[in-house]
Parts: structure tokens; sequence; C-alpha cells
């Protein structure tokens, strides 16, 4: 069933996409009024209607695209978080954050996205990236590349002996204890800044345009899709555990994105506090 959809369905999937944004999101962006934006946790993190409504959209659509399919979006764990079990169970999810950069949307920046992917039994299969205010739509399927607007990407290398660009999760959604991780990336060669919507700073590693990622939180949401897309793109990921960030399960963290295994891997041994560690995993293999 997923391989006859992966085969012949991935184009009606863009299209649900694309339509949840232009119904739901872009006729809101820089048109909210106040009542329309609300607070979850705090100050900021924030969700708007534009999110539920689109989720809502998108849950109904994408189900009906691969009958006995679920869904995983941001707002319906907000609400219930045994939603999340779901990426743990047999059948193929839809992993969905409707709005992300959320913060950038109710500001009136552009640099927000609609994220999709699809999973089964923990394997990232697809996924869509779409910045409806940019006018681009990345995607990636396992095995076939990664795309931005029809065209493939690749994430290439850093230039030998240039700083390394990281973003790194950002200050206002992180713990002291996650700050303590990412100070280490405070080192000669390394020129780390908080990142904006999780999803377009994969698209930029994927893209070559950023060379590392460092994040701190779990949700799926914020990274099914780009870890798909920069995977394809011919990046690397790893936890400080040494294994992959997977979506159906607990992951050691923070967890370390690269356009290249040596760049994630240096990025990881700097977050575990081990900066010679890449070095000596590759003279033991």
């Amino acid at each position: 069933m997923i391989d006859d959809f992966l085969a012949h369905g991935l184009s009606d999937v863009e299209e649900a996409v694309r339509k949840a944004a232009a119904i739901e999101i872009m006729p809101r962006f820089r048109q909210l009024a106040e009542h329309e934006v609300d607070e979850k946790s705090g100050p900021h993190d924030l969700v708007t209607v534009a999110d539920r409504q689109a989720e809502e959209y998108l849950t109904a659509a994408l189900k009906r695209l691969l009958p006995g399919s679920a869904v995983v979006g941001e707002e319906a764990v907000h609400a219930d978080p045994a939603v999340y079990g779901a990426l743990r169970e047999d059948a193929p999810v839809w992993i969905v954050d409707p709005v992300d950069g959320t913060r950038q949307f109710v500001s009136g920046d552009p640099a927000f996205c609609t994220l999709v992917a699809l999973a089964h039994r923990g394997e990232l299969l697809a996924s869509w990236t779409y910045a409806p205010a940019l006018e681009e739509l990345s995607t990636a399927v396992r095995g076939r590349g990664a795309y931005v607007n029809g065209a493939r990407i690749r994430s290439g290398s850093p230039e030998p002996g240039a700083e390394l660009r990281v973003a790194m999760a950002h200050p206002l959604y992180t713990s002291e204890e996650d700050k303590r991780a990412l100070a280490r990336l405070d080192v000669p060669g390394v020129a780390a800044r908080p990142c904006g919507s999780a999803g377009l700073e994969y698209l930029r590693v994927a893209r070559g345009e950023m060379d590392a990622l460092a994040f701190t939180w779990p949700s799926a949401w914020d990274h099914a899709a780009g870890l798909l897309l920069v995977a394809e793109a011919g990046g690397h990921q790893s936890t400080v555990a040494g294994v992959p960030f997977r979506v159906d399960r607990d992951n050691a963290l923070p967890f370390a994105v690269g356009r290249d295994e040596a760049t994630a891997l240096r990025v990881r041994e700097l977050l575990r506090g081990d900066p010679d560690g890449a070095a000596r995993e590759r003279r033991a293999r």
C-alpha cells in the first residue's frame, strides 16, 4: 500500500499542502487580529487560528489520500499528548507542523513554512517543506534525492578550514542544561547563531547555505521533514549517544545535523564536550 502511494500519490500531497497554505495560512499573513493569536506554554510559544485551521485541513486531506494512516500534528498533540504515540504504532503516520515559525508568522516575517512528512515504523519516507510567502516547495523521497521547486539540491561539504556556520536551538526555547551544551559551540572555527524556523534551517543545510544544526528538543513535527531533506541531499545527523535521531523513540539530546558526516560528527562531539571524539571515531573504523 505504501509503495503504491509513494509511486502514485505524491503530487496529491503537494496539492493538499499548497491548498492548506492558500486557504488557511496566507489570507491571514500580516492580517491577524489580536484574538487570533494565543499562548500555549508561555509568551514565546504562540499558536494562531492559521495553525489550527491549517492542521485541521491537512489532517482531513492526508487521511483521505492514504486510508488507514494516522496524523501526528503539533496542535493535536498539544490538545492530547497521547496522539504522539501513533509514531510507535504500525500504521503509516503523517507528521505535520502547520506553521513552523509561528513567531515569525505573527511578526509578519515571511520565513515560516508548513512541514509534512510521511513515516512508517519510524522510517521517514517522504517530506514536504513549503514556504508559501517565499514561493518555495522542498521535497524529498527516501532514495530519490532532495528538490526545491523541482530542481535537485545537494548539501556538499564546507570548504576546508572555513569557519563552520551553525544554527542552534533558540535560547527562548532552551533549558539551562540545554544552554550549557550549546555553549560548547562557542569555540574558534565555529560561528553559531540562534535558529529561526527549524524547517527552513534544515533547508539551508540541504542547500549548503548553512553547515550544521544543533537542536535540543525532540518534537517530531519540527524535525521529520528536514531530516529526510538533509539526508537525501547528502547530509548526516547524529544524537549525542552516537545514533541517529528517530521519530519513533526517545532520543538522547542534543543532536547534530551537518552537510556531511564529518561536520555532523564534529558538532556532535562539541555538544557532548569531547571535541576530539569525532577524530577518534574515524580512526577506529
